[in-house]
């Protein structure tokens, strides 16, 4: 099992903290519950990675200015 740190900002961990309450699951187990559903709705093949290849870089989500002010 690999350990990895993430820090959240304070409004989305209080929003996984919520979520992990109401589903009566750990913090742990939510994240790992939302990455898992997250990542199966990712289809494999795509018009953006034709054959499905995870080397092929996906293009950038929201706005083309999108760093953080």
């Amino acid at each position: 099992m690999i350990n990895y740190t993430v820090r959240f900002p304070d409004d989305l961990y209080d929003r996984i903290r919520t979520q992990a309450t109401a589903d009566r699951r750990s913090i742990h187990a939510e994240l790992l519950h939302l990455l898992e559903v997250g990542l199966s709705a990712v289809a494999p093949e795509t018009p953006d990675r034709p054959g499905g290849d995870p080397a092929t870089p996906a293009p950038l989500r929201g706005r083309s200015n999108s760093s953080p002010t």
